[in-house]
């Protein structure tokens, strides 16, 4: 079948509303389920035929782009093309920049499509997408991983309400072997820090693993406990991410075979924005990786991000700018905020007040300055969404350290996934490994340390 795409700009290219997950947490809380249910009632309208009711939740450019008698004939095609509908299926949230795109699987009489509905903050359906159901893609270990030269067991991170599920990659032999944490970025992340068909922290652990090095990673805490967290009156970073990190060094600190000297911690995105406060919170961490770790304030990265992805196609439609002056506006408030706000429930990039008041003032660069912990600093050349600006300030603010590695990998994505060209939110649509040379230069790095 030939896809069949509606997108809000119309002439636009799909990329166009196919954005990368941004440094937020929007997608963690239980609002996810809100989505679904609006994305299966979207798709309800269609089966039965209420075209007028379904464009009323159209924006102003789907409206403009899809107008009723449009849609319907659009549904018709669809029909045509693969029958009679039967049943909605499985559906999953995706986060793309100030997108929610919820994708329900729908069985028709001659093949099953992935219908996408593609909701904005205001909760207007931006875009809709009709596609053949994507098969789950089968995860096949890069050539750098040697299944034989190491083990993984099941284990838990963290006790009580806030246990989370965890997987411990330790090498063959009597050890004692050095070992690292993995730190997920931003949003809901599985322990694989999966993005698509692409598991960074697998590949990680994998390959770090075949070299003599024990990984522990971690479903995340928003992951796991989406709702009970988001319902935390004053939810900061502490809660979705440090405290877990710091309960996984000392379980590794404990766990037979593992050198409890030797234990580093390894953040990517919003891991590695954070590392140096773990570093400050436990000292005897024996050194803090940042891969693709922010420096800059998060609501300057946002705008940023989608100024980038927006024009991406070389122009900027009406109803994209809209977006960017929205998420403009978003930035300013959290600007904006006193310290009163912390308890008042405001709800600023799908964020809680509390989580932003945290980070003020938070400089990771100029923190990362005053440890004494050894630091390897790694960027991907081709990220968009931690770019070289941060790198430069990272550079900057540790020059002159000599237990500091900073190194820039030139066709390296935020992934640390090879590519060409300019990077694009499609990129992570595709399979691809963590760049081999990545791997060789943390495990020498933490085989010097």
């Amino acid at each position: 079948m030939r896809k069949k795409i509606i997108s809000k700009g119309g002439h636009k290219e799909a990329h166009s509303l196919i954005i990368a997950v941004l440094l937020l947490l929007a997608t963690a809380a239980h609002a996810q389920e809100e989505f679904i249910a609006d994305g299966r009632a979207f798709v309800d309208l269609l089966v039965n035929k209420k075209f007028a009711t379904a464009v009323e939740q159209f924006d102003t450019t789907m409206k403009t782009a899809l107008p009723e008698p449009k849609l319907q004939e659009t549904w018709t095609s669809v029909l045509t093309q693969v029958g009679p509908f039967k049943q909605a299926g499985a559906a999953r949230v995706e986060t793309r920049g100030a997108f929610t795109v919820v994708i329900i699987t729908c069985d028709f009489q001659k093949a099953a499509l992935d219908v996408s509905v593609v909701f904005d903050q205001q909760k207007r359906v931006a875009g809709l997408f009709f596609a053949p159901a994507k098969k789950a893609v089968d995860y096949a270990p890069p050539a750098y991983v040697k299944p034989d030269a190491f083990r993984e067991k099941e284990t838990s991170v963290g006790t009580g309400e806030w246990a989370l599920p965890a997987t411990l990659t330790i090498p063959v032999g009597a050890g004692p072997f050095p070992a690292v944490v993995l730190v997920h970025g931003s949003g809901p992340n599985d322990r694989d820090e999966t993005i698509g068909p692409n598991k960074p922290f697998k590949d990680l652990a994998g390959g770090l693993a075949s070299k003599g090095i024990a990984v522990l990673r971690y479903e995340k805490r928003t992951k796991q406990y989406p709702a009970k967290l988001m319902a935390l009156p004053n939810l900061t970073a502490k809660e979705e991410v440090v405290d877990d990190v710091l309960a996984a060094v000392e379980l590794l600190r404990k766990t037979e075979g593992i050198d409890a000297k030797r234990i580093f911690v390894l953040g990517h995105s919003l891991g590695g924005m954070l590392v140096p406060r773990i570093g400050r919170l436990d000292a005897n961490i024996a050194g803090l990786i940042s891969l693709a770790g922010a420096t800059r304030a998060l609501e300057d990265v946002i705008p940023e991000q989608l100024t980038y992805i927006f024009a991406l196609d070389g122009t900027v439609s009406p109803e994209e700018q809209k977006q960017l002056d929205e998420a403009k506006e978003q930035a300013a408030k959290v600007k904006a905020l006193t310290p009163e706000a912390a308890t008042s429930g405001t709800l600023i990039f799908g964020v809680p007040a509390s989580y932003w008041l945290d980070l003020r003032g938070y400089d990771p660069a100029e923190t990362a300055k005053g440890l004494k912990q050894p630091l390897l600093i790694l960027q991907g050349e081709r990220d968009y969404q931690v770019t070289m600006e941060d790198f430069k300030r990272w550079n900057a603010a540790l020059a002159g350290r000599r237990n500091v590695t900073l190194k820039l990998y030139p066709g390296l994505n935020h992934l640390f996934v090879a590519g060409t060209n300019r990077s694009t939110p499609l990129e992570y649509d595709q399979p691809g490994h963590v760049d081999e040379h990545v791997i060789d230069d943390i495990a020498s790095w933490i085989k010097k340390h």
